[in-house]
C-alpha cells in the first residue's frame, strides 16, 4: 500500500503546484489596465481635431501594448467630450481622475478648457498633458508643483514665429491683429506685442472675434483703414473661416498670418475658395516623403482607420503627431516612475533621456524648469491646397 500510496500523493502535489502556477498566470492576466484619460472637443466644429488626437493616442497605444504596455500592464484609452466648453471640461476631467482612476490625463484643443483644468491637476496631483492648446500659462502656472506638461506649440514662442514670418516673407510694417475673444486671443496678442515692440513696429489695430460671428467686415474695414499690411490671425475653425470669407466679400487682398487654427477642423469647406491664402504654423505635417517613422505611423494609420485614403484624410496631422509623441513620452516617464501614484510619474517625465519621435528626436524634454518638448526649431508654416494641408515653400 504505501508504494501505491507514495505516486498517488506527488500527483496530487503536481496537480496543486499546477493549478497555484495557472491560478498565478490567470491573476497577471486579469491585471487591470492602467486607464489613460483624454478631455478634448469630440463634438462640433473641431471634432475633426478631437478625432486626430484620437488617432494619435491610438496609434501609439496599440504600438506600447503590442510591445508589452507599461510595466506589464496595457493601457487602455478613456475620453470625455469636453465641447470646447471650459466647466464642462473641469467636469470630465475631474469624473476621469476621481471615477476613472485614469494614471494620465491628456488635455486637448481650447487654450479656456486646459487653463480651467490645470489648477484641478495640480491640485489633485494629476499628470496633465497638453497635446494641443498653445495657451503659454498652462504649463507656466506659477504653481510650486506643476503638473502640467506638453508635447505642442507655446503661444510666446507661436508669436515670436508668427512675427518674424511676416517680416522675412510678407513685408509686414504695420500688421493688424484679429484675435479671437478669449484668454487664447488675449494671449497672443501680449506675445505680438512684445515680438512687435523689439522690432519697433507699429500696430494698425487690435480687433476681437466672436465664435458666433458671422460678418467680420465692420472690424476687418477698422484695420483696412488703419493701414494694416498683414493681418495677424488668431481663433479656431469658425472665426478664422469668418474673417476670410469677410475679406472676400470686401476683395480685400491682405496676407494672413495665422495661428494653428485654421488646421483644426473643416477650415477649407468653411472658408471657401479663400482658404489657400492663409499661412498657418504647425508643429508636422505628413507629406508624400516622409522619415521612416512618419511612414510608419501614416501606415499604422490606414490600418487602424480604413476612412484614411490619401493625405488630405490625416488633416490635422498636427494632433496626430502631438498626441502621438505625446503618448509615448508619457508611457516613458510611467516606466521610469517608481509607482503609478501622481508625484512619481511627474517625477518620471523628468527621467526621460531619449526618446526618437514623429516630430523630432527627443533629448532630455522635461525638467523641473521646462515642461514644453517643443520649441520654435520644431515649427513649420503651411497652408491648404484642396482640403490638404501643405508645407509653405521656403
Amino acid at each position: 500500500m504505501k508504494s501505491v500510496r507514495q505516486p498517488r500523493q506527488w500527483l496530487y502535489r503536481l496537480a496543486a503546484a499546477a493549478l497555484s502556477a495557472t491560478a498565478c498566470l490567470a491573476s497577471y492576466a486579469a491585471e487591470p489596465p492602467i486607464k489613460i484619460g483624454l478631455v478634448a472637443a469630440l463634438s462640433g466644429q473641431s471634432a475633426k481635431s478631437g478625432e486626430a488626437l484620437t488617432r494619435g493616442l491610438t496609434v501609439a497605444i496599440n504600438e506600447i501594448n503590442a510591445a508589452g504596455g507599461v510595466k506589464g500592464r496595457q493601457l487602455e484609452l478613456v475620453r470625455r467630450d469636453d465641447e470646447s466648453n471650459p466647466g464642462k471640461g473641469m467636469l470630465a476631467a475631474r469624473e476621469l481622475i476621481q471615477r476613472e482612476k485614469v494614471a494620465m490625463l491628456f488635455g486637448g484643443l481650447d487654450t479656456p478648457v486646459s487653463l480651467a483644468i490645470v489648477p484641478l491637476a495640480n491640485q489633485l496631483k494629476m499628470p496633465f498633458m497638453g497635446i494641443w492648446a498653445a495657451g503659454t500659462g498652462i504649463t507656466h502656472n506659477g504653481a510650486q508643483e506643476n503638473y502640467a506638461f506638453r508635447v505642442s506649440a507655446v503661444d510666446e514662442l507661436v508669436d515670436e514665429a508668427l512675427i518674424n514670418y511676416g517680416v522675412n516673407k510678407t513685408g509686414m510694417k504695420k500688421p493688424g491683429m484679429i484675435l479671437v475673444n478669449n484668454p487664447w486671443g488675449e494671449s497672443n496678442e501680449k506675445g505680438f506685442r512684445v515680438a512687435l515692440e523689439k522690432r519697433q513696429l507699429p500696430i494698425a489695430g487690435v480687433e476681437r472675434i466672436e465664435d458666433s460671428d458671422v460678418d467680420l467686415v465692420p472690424q476687418l474695414t477698422r484695420l483696412k483703414n488703419a493701414g494694416a499690411d498683414t493681418l495677424l490671425m488668431v481663433g479656431n475653425v469658425g472665426p478664422s473661416a469668418q474673417v476670410v470669407k469677410s475679406l472676400h466679400k470686401m476683395g480685400w487682398q491682405v496676407p494672413v498670418v495665422s495661428h494653428w487654427g485654421p488646421a483644426g477642423g473643416r477650415f477649407s469647406e468653411l472658408a471657401g475658395p479663400g482658404a489657400g491664402r492663409v499661412t498657418f504654423i504647425q508643429t508636422f505635417v505628413f507629406t508624400d516623403r516622409n522619415t521612416p517613422k512618419g511612414d510608419a505611423v501614416l501606415n499604422a494609420l490606414k490600418q487602424q482607420y480604413p476612412a484614411i485614403k490619401t493625405l488630405a484624410d490625416v488633416t490635422p496631422a498636427v494632433g496626430i503627431a502631438n498626441a502621438y509623441d505625446a503618448m509615448h513620452l508619457a508611457a516613458l516617464a510611467m516606466e521610469k516612475a517608481a509607482g503609478l501614484d501622481g508625484p512619481a510619474i511627474r517625477a518620471g517625465f523628468y527621467q526621460i533621456d531619449d526618446y526618437q519621435g514623429l516630430i523630432k528626436h527627443y533629448r532630455q524634454p522635461f525638467s523641473a524648469q521646462q515642461h514644453d518638448a517643443l520649441g520654435p526649431d520644431d515649427y513649420v508654416f503651411a497652408h491648404f491646397v484642396g482640403e490638404q494641408i501643405v508645407p509653405v515653400t521656403p
